[in-house]
């Protein structure tokens, strides 16, 4: 360092400023390309990636412009510098362990932490580590030994509000690249990765804090008293179970396959190729909605908002509502007390719990809010063989994923719970290029809607496949097979272009015909089961869990439910939507508009009797939605003992080396183990998985294409 000639700018509290904004920045980008997965997926988002720790940078150290004492301005620059790095560090090492990034309240339970990771936590240090922290020693040592001078002169206030400017600026030309290339970033904030990616760690911990003050102040002025309002209105609401169908699927396993995207249109539609050659869409699908073990529903109604999946499966499994601005299993998630399905059925039925999701652990807080739920088991994308040619930009494809997720299945101790997360009939929608390709285009203005239809294929397809390894496993005739739609395939916006493959005409495509398309498919599988068909009930999302239950012969009354049993004779028909619309066998009110359902036309001038029944619905469904928020917004569930369930602590879940684990209960069970493994001698099922590529089951398919590509040669 004796003879090192440091430039003379640098011996300017400005240089000094740059110099350790442009460090910090290097650190950033370093972390970002080695130390997280970020996703990136275009020159856009790596664009906003190398410009995303500017802004807060700048913003954080320019604190120090503002003092004038010379010392005193050099140490608080070092210091926020050194702050800053150390949660960049921090990030660095808690990614490593669990693909995540620190949210205010880890650092708050940082002990929970550290003792949760014990001796492990040494590993999870690098010997490059030294690269976040060595240019201290450098800028330290060249500061005493005064190679970087100090520089006398104070910033002028000017300048210094100049700089803190110039990095509101910049973020505000970041956040807006940030929101055009991911619409509702804040308000959906669906995974703490899109954050980081887009806004950068520092600006990531700010909302955060934000958040989770808001979250604390609502809960800190909650209290018990709040539980008694929310109890009256669930016993009032409460609808006892049909005796005919209470409990025909006691002690069977559960099984819930998320069929993403789908919407109710899609069951028996058929797509004309540009030959007018009708292809049915999802035959398999149809097949099991036909079959007379199947309770299916053609009235029922999706219940999202900006949660989307992850709304669907708060709603399906607590029986409560999302949040009406923003996701509630990344605000709430990962704080609340939830009386959920998992964990249900294993205090009161002994039920092994197990989800299955081939993306990141950590999408929509999956991974803490699974704790809360009460699931044993989450296997996420960590547990799967994901590259480049089986994934896309959502996760694992349908076909390997459940092919993948049957050497987990078949070591579940028996009677389980589980739930299977496709992910492949996703928007976009895109084509598949390998041989997965053949199934039809539709052919409209919106490439959107032009895949929806192959990509709803090929789940059925996947969807297939897998009911065949259930059966071949032997794990079909004791379960139960929930198959549930999430949210809209086709949003609002598109829908004109859809109008005419679903016999409408664009021109007159309203609200009336938006509202209709929020139906998605709800089936509910017994095998053995004779009685079954198609249910017209109107009902909702909300209403699956004491429906669920009841056929298990559990009895939800003691439970805070804001559904009904959809097969009680005191179900209310109705579906309310987290806008407080709502629908019933007579009325659509959408939008602040009544339509007719008969006459699908608006009633803008109804009677004196019907605007009081209507008025009644509506103060009915806000009523729901009121209950629902209170829950959520003020955890009230902490206060409710009537349940008999014992508070769920999410420190007794991990969701590592699970294979590890099942192998280990079932060499401890021996001939007590109920896996399907152990069951069938300890030999595996897995060879009895089949699956074919689009055109290995379509041979005419690849023929058709060769004869057009060699008929275009000529």
């Amino acid at each position: 360092m004796k003879n090192l000639k440091i430039p003379n700018f640098l011996n300017t509290r400005m240089g000094f400023f740059s110099l350790l904004a442009v460090l910090f920045w290097i650190k950033n980008i370093a972390a970002y390309m080695t130390e997280f997965n970020l996703g990136i997926e275009s020159p856009m988002q790596y664009f906003i990636l190398f410009i995303n720790p500017i802004a807060t940078t700048l913003l954080l150290l320019s604190i120090a412009l503002y003092v004038r004492r010379t010392k005193l301005s050099y140490i608080t620059m070092m210091l926020i510098y050194f702050i800053m790095t150390v949660l960049l560090f921090s990030n660095v090492t808690y990614y490593r362990e669990f693909t995540d990034f620190i949210t205010i309240n880890t650092m708050l339970g940082a002990g929970k932490v550290a003792e949760g990771l014990g001796q492990s936590a040494l590993k999870l240090f690098h010997p490059t580590d030294i690269f976040y922290f060595i240019d201290f020693l450098l800028l330290g040592g060249a500061l005493m030994t005064k190679k970087i001078k100090m520089d006398e002169r104070p910033i002028r206030a000017r300048v210094a509000l100049a700089v803190s400017t110039l990095a509101v600026m910049i973020f505000s030309g970041n956040l807006f690249l940030a929101e055009t290339d991911r619409s509702g970033l804040l308000t959906r904030t669906f995974s703490r990765d899109y954050l980081v990616k887009y806004l950068g760690i520092n600006a990531f911990t700010a909302y955060d804090a934000v958040q989770t003050y808001k979250t604390t102040q609502v809960r800190a002025e909650a209290s018990p008293n709040d539980m008694k309002e929310v109890e009256d209105y669930v016993k009032g609401h409460y609808a006892a179970p049909n005796d005919e169908m209470f409990g025909i699927a006691k002690g069977k396993n559960v099984i819930y396959i998320h069929l993403e995207s789908t919407q109710q249109f899609l069951i028996d539609y058929k797509l004309k190729d540009e030959n007018g050659v009708e292809h049915e869409v999802m035959p398999f699908v149809n097949s099991i909605y036909h079959d007379k073990s199947t309770y299916s529903f053609d009235n029922f109604f999706h219940q999202v908002k900006a949660g989307k999946t992850s709304d669907a499966e708060t709603l399906l499994e607590t029986s409560l509502f999302g949040l009406n601005q923003g996701a509630f299993f990344t605000q709430f998630g990962g704080k609340n007390t939830f009386e959920a399905a998992p964990d249900i059925l294993k205090q009161t039925q002994g039920y092994t719990t197990a989800v299955f999701h081939g993306n990141s652990g950590n999408f929509w807080n999956r991974n803490e809010i699974y704790k809360r739920f009460g699931y044993d088991y989450f296997f996420d994308a960590s547990y799967y063989d994901v590259n480049e040619d089986n994934s896309f930009q959502y996760g694992l494809h349908d076909k390997p994923f459940f092919e993948q997720s049957a050497q987990y299945l078949e070591h579940l101790q028996q009677p389980f719970y589980s739930k299977f997360i496709a992910v492949s009939n996703h928007y976009p929608y895109a084509e598949f290029t390998n041989d997965d390709a053949g199934f039809p285009m539709a052919n409209t203005p919106d490439e959107t809607v032009n895949g929806y239809f192959a990509t709803a294929n090929y789940l059925d397809k996947s969807v297939e496949e897998f009911f065949n390894y259930l059966k071949a496993s032997g794990l079909y005739d004791n379960s139960v097979i929930v198959l549930y739609g999430d949210h809209y395939g086709v949003s609002n916006g598109r829908n004109r272009s859809l109008a005419e493959l679903v016999g409408k005409t664009s021109s007159t495509w309203n609200d009336f015909d938006n509202a209709q398309m929020q139906r998605v498919p709800f089936m509910i599988h017994i095998p053995g089961q004779e009685n079954g068909g198609i249910n017209h009930t109107y009902g909702a999302q909300i209403d699956s869990l004491p429906t669920l239950l009841h056929l298990l012969g559990i009895d939800t009354q003691n439970y805070i439910q804001l559904g009904q049993d959809l097969f009680s004779n005191g179900h209310k028909d109705m579906a309310v939507f987290r806008d407080g619309s709502f629908m019933t066998s007579k009325y659509t009110f959408y939008n602040g508009t009544l339509y007719d359902n008969d006459t699908q036309l608006p009633i803008t001038e109804p009677s004196e009797e019907l605007q009081a029944q209507i008025d009644e619905l509506q103060k009915e469904a806000n009523r729901q939605l009121e209950i629902s928020d209170k829950i959520n917004n003020g955890d009230l569930l902490r206060f409710h003992t009537g349940s008999g369930l014992e508070p769920v602590d999410p420190s007794d879940y991990s969701y590592k080396n699970i294979m590890e684990r099942l192998l280990e209960q079932e060499k401890t069970l021996g001939n007590q183990s109920t896996s399907v493994f152990s069951q069938n001698n300890n030999q595996s099922t897995v060879d009895l998985y089949e699956t074919k590529s689009y055109k290995e089951y379509h041979p005419e398919a690849e023929k058709d294409e060769t004869t057009t590509s060699t008929s275009e040669a000529k």
